[in-house]
Formats: structure tokens, C-alpha cells, sequence
């Protein structure tokens, strides 16, 4: 019996335990290899879905689900809600509500604002202009975005658009801007609104998102690096402790791009004062007369419905597109960067934005006019 395990043992174990060692070592060194090369995908997967196109994704992609939950238990209450918006509005032409129609040129204008699913609209008209054969360009990447332009600023803008030929779609973050003061054809402006408060509170949790300083700082090495402190700082606390960014006051000048009404107001410089009367009337003085739609993202089938009709040079096909292709950039369920927010929280902070709520109530309905005045039988 003794030879028999003796024998076993020399047939199976090296003779030395150095030797068994390396083995050992080398095995558990393989087995730790083909584990991290796994986690290493899923973190890379992770930090692709964490972009700040990702980010917008599943942001908007959520915003889409609770609408499309909030359709399929839609109420006869719903239907007489809009059935009283026909009546309310009378019999309209889209014809009039449409502003393309006045357009010299096919360029289009998406001056974008932050946090409203722009990363997602971008997205689709860039699928959208290799099916319906049209021209994208989009501003580079700015060390400090600036929506305020210089009067010269403004010129370089205007000629640059109409120097591109047509069809053709130019993105950047900008405040309005009037190209006949230049003796230059408007372009067909289109953006997008959210609510103002969910909006600011978005971006307040976007530019605190680990991968946004991240990709910041290898964009622009000089950056410094934000205080940790600030970093974990949660919107509640910053609003019941008034910190200054969270303080929203009647003709402040805000550099966080929270004045929604400033994107539509234009370059004056009475368009910069946050939830002012002069700003707020400006805006949807320059959306009446100038934009051809301003969506909705907490409308986002509505808008798509809306901009397929009303644009359909650049848009035919949207809904299609964001559904088959454009959609599938979100992959998760939440934003692990951004957490719930009171509502009692967001009830104080209404309260200073009046006339920001009022401009976004005067785009929604803008929207439903539009859309109404299309007759569609199927709803979006």
C-alpha cells in the first residue's frame, strides 16, 4: 500500500516543490488573467454607456419610457383633454404654423441647449443625413463653451452657415442669432426644452459625473481637478443651504447655462438675466417668428411626429430612425451619478423659475398646435 501511494505521488506531484510552486503560480496567474481581461470589457463597456453621449442616452431613453408608460394608461380623461384642445384652438393650418416655409435655403440651425436630449438629437440627424443625403457638421469640442457671441462673432457664425452647401445641418451650443443683420438668409432654427428645473438639475449631477472631468481633463491637460467636496455634494443640500449655484434670482447672470430662455432670446444683452420679463418675451418672439419647431423631451413621440411633417427635408423618417438605430445607444436602466431628488426640493426651486415654467408651457403648447393642426388619426 505504502509503494502504491509512493508511486502515486511521484507519477503526479514534480519531484521538487519548487517546481510544484511554479505551477501552482503560474495557473492561479492564468486563471487571474482571463478574469480582469473579463472585468476589463465590462468596465470599458461601463465607461462607453458613462460618455457624456451615453449619459444623454439613457437619460432621454428614460424620459421616453415613462412617456410611453404614461400613454398606455391614458384615460378617457386624456382623450377629452385633447379633445378640448381642438376646441380650444379652433381649426388651424399647419401651413401657418410652419416656418420653413420662409426659408431661402436648406440649412439648418440646431442651436442646441444643454440637458434637453440634444446628444440624442444630434445623434439622429447624423444617421438621418446619410438616409436622406444631406451634409452634417458640428462645432468641435470647446474648452469653455460660449453662447454669448461677440458682435464679429456673430458675423464669422452667419457667414460660416451660409457658406456651407445646402442641405445642411450645423450643431453647436449657442444663444440665438438674427442673420439678416448681416444681409444674410435665416437658416431653419429647430432646439429643444425640458423642464426648466429637472433641466438645471441635470446638469448639476452631468458636470459632477466622474467620467466628465475625466474626459475634460484628457481633453484640456490644464484643467485643475474640482474640489472632492463639491463633488459629493448632493442637490438638496445645496439648495437648503442657499450655496450660491443653487440660488436662482431674478436677473442673475448664470455661467451654468440655466437660463433656458437665453438660447431663445438671442445675443442683446438683455437676454442675460435669469426668469426676467424682457428675456422670457424675447424668446418666444424669436420662437414664433423664427423656429420651425422647438420639441419637447418629455414629448419626444410628439416632437419626432411634429418634426417629420414640419421639416421633413432633414427629419423624414425620425421616429423610424430613433427607434431602429438611435435608441440602442442606452443600455441601463438609471444614471448611478445622479440620484432622486426631493420634491419638496424641486417645489422650492420652482418658485423662482416663473417665467422659465412660463416660456416651457409656451413651447408645449406650440407643440400640441402644431401637431393638432396635422389631423394625424393615429396618435405619436
Amino acid at each position: 500500500m505504502a509503494f502504491t501511494f509512493r508511486a502515486v505521488m511521484r507519477q503526479y506531484i514534480p519531484k521538487r516543490w519548487s517546481e510544484f510552486l511554479a505551477l501552482l503560480s503560474l495557473s492561479t496567474t492564468f486563471f487571474l488573467f482571463l478574469q480582469t481581461r473579463d472585468l476589463s470589457m465590462q468596465l470599458s463597456n461601463e465607461r462607453i454607456k458613462h460618455t457624456a453621449e451615453g449619459e444623454e442616452f439613457l437619460e432621454t431613453d428614460t424620459i421616453l419610457r415613462e412617456e410611453e408608460n404614461e400613454e398606455k394608461s391614458r384615460t378617457i380623461e386624456g382623450d377629452v383633454d385633447a379633445y378640448n384642445e381642438r376646441e380650444f384652438y379652433g381649426k388651424l393650418d399647419p401651413m401657418e404654423l410652419n416656418n420653413t416655409r420662409k426659408a431661402k435655403k436648406e440649412i439648418l440651425f440646431f442651436n442646441r441647449v444643454p440637458k434637453v436630449g440634444s446628444q440624442t438629437t444630434m445623434e439622429l440627424l447624423k444617421s438621418l443625413s446619410i438616409k436622406n443625403n444631406f451634409h452634417y457638421h458640428k462645432d468641435r469640442t470647446q474648452k469653455t463653451e460660449t453662447i454669448k457671441l461677440s458682435y464679429n462673432e456673430e458675423k464669422w457664425l452667419s457667414n460660416l452657415l451660409d457658406f456651407f452647401n445646402p442641405p445642411s445641418v450645423y450643431v453647436k451650443h449657442v444663444c440665438f442669432v438674427n442673420f439678416t443683420q448681416f444681409n444674410l438668409d435665416m437658416p431653419i432654427y429647430v432646439n429643444m426644452v425640458r423642464d426648466p428645473v429637472e433641466r438645471v438639475i441635470s446638469w448639476y449631477y452631468y458636470v459632477r459625473a466622474p467620467w466628465y472631468f475625466v474626459e475634460r481633463k484628457r481633453a484640456f491637460p490644464d484643467l485643475p481637478l474640482p474640489n472632492p467636496n463639491w463633488l459629493k455634494k448632493d442637490y438638496d443640500t445645496c439648495v437648503r443651504r442657499g450655496d450660491k449655484e443653487c440660488r436662482y434670482q431674478d436677473g442673475d447672470e448664470r455661467d451654468d447655462f440655466g437660463q433656458l430662455t437665453e438660447f431663445f432670446c438671442g445675443q442683446d444683452d438683455d437676454c442675460t438675466g435669469f426668469n426676467t420679463e424682457v428675456a422670457m418675451r424675447k424668446a418666444k418672439e424669436n420662437v414664433e417668428k423664427h423656429y420651425a419647431v422647438v420639441g419637447v423631451l418629455e414629448e419626444l413621440n410628439k416632437t419626432l411626429t411634429v418634426l417629420e411633417h414640419y421639416v421633413p427635408r432633414f427629419f423624414k423618417g425620425a421616429k423610424d430612425v430613433y427607434y431602429n438605430e438611435v435608441k440602442i445607444f442606452s443600455k441601463i436602466n438609471r444614471n448611478i451619478y445622479k440620484p432622486t431628488t426631493a420634491e419638496a426640493t424641486k417645489d422650492i426651486v420652482r418658485k423662482n423659475f416663473t417665467r422659465e415654467l412660463e416660456f416651457f408651457d409656451f413651447c408645449k403648447q406650440r407643440l400640441h398646435k402644431q401637431y393638432l393642426a396635422l389631423n394625424l388619426d393615429k396618435k405619436p
